[in-house]
């Protein structure tokens, strides 16, 4: 198992360089990973899964989402196949960002249902204030009673909840005070322990000084402050700041009952792998991508084999850091662009026409990439899908 069988692979095809020129790249040989997972985990590992579009609809892709639910809980139960837990309704589901709340709560329904299905998968679904638009947020109060009502919905759709970042409240929230007025009322309403997701500007600029703060040491205070005074509520709490250091110094601050789940899609490797004071579970975009790989790699963590975790998941990092490149909020491109690649979808197209947010350029290296470390699941299928990609885009093989 996970043993490259050739040098090198029959597969070659054209593809585009920086330098405007076009090279022929051959493809590496593939390495192989198991369908589900062998053995066990010692991290909890979420993959936040990718939505996938319905391309045959009769809509508006700027304006209305169109999914393809069979697909959709296909990937899912692929997910749940290789022991991850499933994160939905996410960013990298397009939350917000083509995904809306009606959308969003009947893709949680369906997650959910099928989780149960599959012998009670570990689902946990995003709850947030999206379906509150932000010019229409007044007070704080408002803000309280949106995610009041959607926390309502996911509970009684039977699933646990991520309690996602708030635009509204990173328009309205002026001090510590007003941040924690919020998590502490809606805390303490919930039925089960959440995980709080923490997403950076980076990932969405309308997040720009959430916990009331555009200073980082005094937002990692304030956070801190409010996860230990409701540890009891909190399952724990995901980092998207794409910075380790942080990471690691909000993760020795928790209370020791409070999980961290690293959202560090730049440095997650490492950083699941801990040091002597602790390491980080994970709930990671990247996830969707190489969920083969990132199994593989923990089942070999669990094993105690950490040479061989690092050997499987390391290779990722750079493929990973490069489909988070900046503008990062485009990074859903890439992940969608993978599922393709590897026959979980048998199309390119995305929510809100997002297919387009990457360069001809940047889709290539991350094909190279892929191939380098071993998550292209079909070489043949893979080749022939990025030619097809190429021609639409000039470059003919």
């Amino acid at each position: 198992m996970n043993k490259p069988v050739l040098p090198m692979s029959s597969y070659q095809l054209k593809l585009p360089t920086a330098n405007r020129s076009i090279e022929t790249y051959r493809l590496a040989a593939s390495r192989t990973f198991p369908a589900k997972l062998e053995g066990t985990l010692n991290r909890v590992a979420f993959s936040a899964a990718h939505v996938v579009a319905d391309p045959l609809a009769d809509n508006d892709p700027w304006l209305s989402p169109a999914i393809d639910w069979d697909l959709t809980i296909a990937f899912r139960e692929h997910v749940w196949d290789l022991g991850l837990g499933v994160a939905e309704a996410m960013d990298t589901a397009q939350r917000g960002m083509g995904l809306d709340w009606p959308t969003s709560l009947e893709l949680i329904q369906r997650s959910v249902k099928a989780a149960k299905a599959k012998g009670n998968a570990l689902v946990f679904s995003g709850a947030g204030t999206d379906h509150l638009a932000v010019e229409d947020a007044r007070t704080i109060d408002d803000v309280i009673r949106a995610y009041e009502e959607q926390i309502a919905a996911v509970e009684k759709a039977g699933g646990r909840i991520i309690l996602m970042a708030s635009r509204a409240l990173a328009k309205l929230g002026r001090s510590a005070d007003d941040y924690a007025k919020v998590y502490n009322r809606v805390l303490s309403q919930v039925r089960e322990p959440v995980i709080i997701h923490w997403l950076g500007d980076m990932f969405d600029p309308a997040l720009a000084g959430y916990w009331g703060t555009g200073d980082l040491d005094e937002a990692m205070d304030t956070a801190v402050a409010i996860i230990n005074a409701n540890a009891a509520k909190v399952d724990g709490v995901k980092v998207s700041l794409l910075d380790k250091q942080r990471e690691i110094d909000m993760r020795r601050r928790l209370d020791k009952n409070v999980k961290m789940y690293t959202g560090d899609d730049f440095n997650y490797a490492e950083l699941i792998a801990g040091d002597e004071q602790g390491f980080s579970h994970a709930l990671l975009g990247i996830f969707d991508a190489i969920a083969p790989a990132a199994s593989y790699a923990l089942s070999r963590l669990a094993a105690g084999d950490e040479a061989g975790f690092h050997d499987v998941l390391g290779p990722t990092v750079p493929l990973s850091r490069h489909i988070f490149r900046a503008p990062t909020r485009f990074y859903k491109t890439g992940i969608v662009f993978m599922a393709y690649l590897n026959g979980h979808q048998d199309h390119f197209t995305m929510v809100g026409g997002q297919e387009s947010t990457r360069s001809t350029l940047h889709l290539a290296e991350l094909f190279r990439l892929a191939d380098r470390c071993g998550l292209l699941s079909n070489p043949e299928l893979a080749t022939r899908r990025m030619k097809a990609m190429l021609a639409t885009r000039g470059i003919e093989s």
